[in-house]
């Protein structure tokens, strides 16, 4: 089977490394000339991100980069601490939590495709699908086109493969921005190992200190999103919009913002809708293109990793495409519409946090069902699938 992959992030990447191990001929298509789409932004990968990447043999790949989070701790709006407790599965090396830019995370992934032998194209802006019976054509900006057996979109929130298969999908607004930034200068940074989360009287924060001491934060405010378009807004700017809502509490997140030069960003957070198609014909969307959730969970890119595996074990075990197709989603959809409506309810303000952290990353106990679900040598037909 040769399956084309659209989309070199860390979702295509991923996908491109499940693929190759289980056997198929991959070729992965990024639009962006190099690996350096988002490399300001940094986000998390979590324990469950983490198991995933084992099962692709590419740990070694993403641990020489980053730096590990063992512990999560909270902060009320007076900076009083409440909590301070393990982070998932803390206690194997391999499965910490980690901290990295997405970048680096990005070239990562890319540089361990290559090694294997895996193609990978740079430059190749997709204009077309045409999905037939018997194979899938994409067609690239240069006039150059790629014929397989099954195509993956894995482009990301805006994904041009879902807009030519699925044009009635549309990402919306899920009620924050979200604003990153990093800082060498801080006067608090929190235990080695933490992230700390700051749980503001109109602002969520947080932060981690990478051991080369610089510091990683994050806020997530209220307010009308970011108009389509426009001009990214200089840091200055994005600080002063920052500052007078951290200052309401007396935590250390205003003083770190206020340390940070130039090196903020801001984003919507975004989301697709519940019940999204996923799968087409012989076109399959992965990741964000077919279930991006606000960024509240920090689950993200773990979810992404987690789809590479089981689309690979899918496609390994099962006679044909659209066989393989509906089993992948009768594993993954439950799981990744209940990060999308959990994440929507903490941006929205609609769900409390239960613990002292992201949702969708406190517990130390693994998932038994998705520990099968992952396991490479343990077939999708002897994991029962999620309830709905």
């Amino acid at each position: 089977m040769r399956v084309l992959v659209i989309g070199g992030g860390i979702a295509g990447t991923a996908t491109a490394l499940g693929l190759h191990k289980a056997g198929f001929d991959v070729t992965v298509f990024e639009a962006n000339p190099d690996t350096a789409e988002d490399i300001g932004a940094f986000l998390t990968l979590a324990s469950n991100g983490m198991r995933a990447l084992a099962q692709l043999d590419a740990t070694e790949a993403v641990t020489a980069v980053g730096f590990p989070l063992t512990s999560l701790r909270l902060l009320d709006s007076q900076g009083t601490e409440v909590a301070h407790a393990p982070l998932g599965e803390a206690a194997d090396p391999a499965l910490r939590y980690r901290c990295l830019r997405r970048g680096e995370l990005n070239a990562a992934l890319q540089g361990e495709a290559v090694r294997r032998g895996v193609r990978l194209c740079h430059g190749a802006r997709l204009v077309s699908v045409a999905d037939g019976p018997d194979h899938v054509t994409a067609r690239f900006a240069d006039g150059t086109t790629a014929t397989g057996d099954v195509l993956v979109g894995a482009d990301g929130l805006h994904s041009t493969v879902r807009r030519l298969v699925m044009p009635q999908v549309r990402p919306g607004y899920a009620g924050q921005r979200v604003y990153y930034g990093y800082t060498g200068a801080a006067a608090e940074s929190g235990p080695d190992g933490a992230i700390t989360m700051v749980r503001g009287s109109g602002t969520a924060f947080g932060y981690a200190a990478s051991p080369a001491g610089e510091t990683y934060w994050f806020a997530r405010t209220g307010g009308e999103p970011l108009p389509a378009g426009a001009p990214a807004a200089p840091s200055a700017v994005l600080r002063g919009q920052l500052l007078p809502l951290l200052r309401e509490d007396t935590t250390p997140a205003a003083g770190l913002v206020a340390a940070s030069a130039d090196a903020i960003m801001v984003i919507n957070a975004t989301e697709l809708p519940l019940g999204t198609t996923w799968h087409t014909g012989r076109v399959l969307l992965v990741g964000d293109s077919a279930h991006a959730a606000s960024p509240a969970t920090g689950q993200g890119a773990s979810m992404a990793l987690e789809d590479a595996v089981v689309l690979a074990k899918a496609l390994r075990d099962l006679p044909d495409p659209v066989t393989a197709f509906a089993e992948y989603e009768r594993h993954r959809r439950p799981r990744a519409e209940h990060n999308i409506t959990v994440s929507g309810g903490l941006s929205r303000g609609t769900r409390a946090p239960s613990g002292p952290g992201p949702a969708a990353a406190r517990s130390a106990e693994p998932d038994e069902r998705l520990i099968r679900q992952l396991a490479w040598d343990i077939p999708l037909s002897a994991v029962p699938s999620e309830p709905r």
